[in-house]
């Protein structure tokens, strides 16, 4: 069974997150998305988990259903992101890690043992002073059926490898546990083909999640499968990277992503690496150190040129969101009403936003919608895209038209 899956999501109960972060809301945008499989995210806070239990019943092994309503296609996996805050070889770290666990009773068990270290009520993403490799054991001697991934890899200020307070190999930071860590999160700012020059990440399954705050940032990255559909097929083919079994992920064009250039963003100051060792990694501006990006950072720590393949590799798609596309037509911004107006009704004509995006045949889409918006979508398909990219915590920029076909668009649209 082929089947999206998107695994690290928060709840209304994590900071900066919408209230409408709730089940029924989840379910609902997963079937607009075309997503089978969402992690049900922040298992840790305890009136979230009771919610959970309140209202997940078990479906296929490992994955739940929601109670109230019996003919509910999305499944929910039980995962959590853990903010492990801690000092090691006389540095501060700040690594987050997505914990996915195959039951409830798994749930209880870490939360208990969790609740002995920090807040849990504090945040849905938890905030404790825990080395990274003493969470693995405390999870891991729980079930050996849970799975830890460092989650967005390569950002900046709270990733495994971040160039602010990372490390700089798997060893170095989970130690003896170092062998049960089996896949890394890209991240927005970075995509397998970039992670694919350095040796860990290489070693390791590369998976992609939205890191969803807000519903309609659901599935913005996302992971296809083909298994049966249950927990246990799904952490094996994360584990394996049978690429017969994991199909492939779905990816923002890392330029887009918040991190990928280096720079300052009160300066307005935005570097290549080449510009950032030019000035030494000092700001012109401020005249402080600049916060150094995705790109950056990986090429500190590459051990083979941009371009390689690693044999059995998890292949990837570089997609733009259908609201985007509508958006850049429409000469509006994505939340204008007239976007989501048209987003609905290719939704309502195709079935989901990943259909469009991936499979419905341009000639269809062309008697759907405008023809731009068909055109759009065809050259986000072929990465025919322009990106001015992100820095210091500021989205890049996506452009599918030039400046001139956008006046034609806009002429055209008045002429109708």
């Amino acid at each position: 069974m082929i089947f999206v899956g998107d695994f690290h999501i928060h709840s209304k109960y994590s900071r900066a997150c919408s209230p409408q972060m709730d089940l029924e809301n989840l379910a609902l945008w997963t079937k607009i998305k075309g997503i089978k499989v969402l992690g049900t995210g922040d298992f840790t806070h305890p009136k979230w988990f009771c919610n959970l239990k309140e209202k997940l019943i078990p479906a296929e092994p490992g994955l739940f259903k929601i109670k109230s309503d019996a003919n509910t296609e999305t499944r929910f996996a039980l995962t959590s992101e853990i903010s492990c805050i801690y000092s090691k070889t006389g540095k501060v770290r700040k690594i987050h890690i997505i914990v996915f666990a195959p039951d409830f009773e798994t749930v209880e068990k870490i939360n208990a043992q969790l609740g002995k270290i920090g807040n849990l009520k504090a945040d849905g993403r938890p905030i404790l002073g825990l080395d990274a490799k003493d969470l693995a054991k405390i999870v891991l001697n729980i079930s050996e059926n849970c799975l830890l991934v460092p989650a967005h890899c390569m950002t900046p200020w709270f990733s495994l490898f971040g160039s602010k307070s990372g490390f700089d190999s798997l060893e170095e930071c989970f130690e003896e546990y170092s062998k049960y860590i089996f896949a890394c999160e890209t991240g927005l700012s970075a995509d397998p083909g970039m992670l694919w020059q350095m040796r860990d990440c290489r070693k390791i399954a590369l998976i992609s999640c939205s890191d969803a705050h807000s519903l309609p940032k659901i599935g913005r990255e996302a992971n296809v499968f083909d298994t049966e559909l249950s927990y246990p097929a799904i952490a094996e083919a994360i584990k394996s990277k049978d690429p017969k079994k994991f199909l492939y992920t779905m990816e923002f064009f890392p330029e887009e992503g918040k991190y990928h250039y280096d720079g300052h963003r009160l300066c307005n100051v935005v570097f290549s690496p080449k510009q950032t060792k030019k000035c030494k990694g000092i700001c012109p501006v401020c005249g402080k150190p600049l916060t150094i990006g995705v790109l950056n950072r990986v090429a500190q720590l590459a051990d083979r040129p941009y371009g390689f393949k690693p044999e059995n590799n998890i292949s990837f798609k570089s997609l733009v969101g259908l609201g985007e596309i509508i958006g850049e037509v429409l000469g509006v911004g994505v939340g204008a009403k007239k976007v989501e107006k048209e987003y609905k009704n290719l939704v309502a004509k195709f079935g989901s936003e990943f259909k469009i995006l991936l499979d419905v045949p341009i000639s269809d889409l062309k008697t759907a919608t405008l023809p731009d918006i068909a055109e759009g979508v065809s050259r986000v398909r072929k990465g025919k895209v322009k990106v001015a990219p992100g820095y210091d915590g500021v989205y890049g920029k996506v452009k599918i038209f030039s400046e001139q076909e956008k006046k034609e668009i806009m002429g055209q649209k008045t002429l109708f």
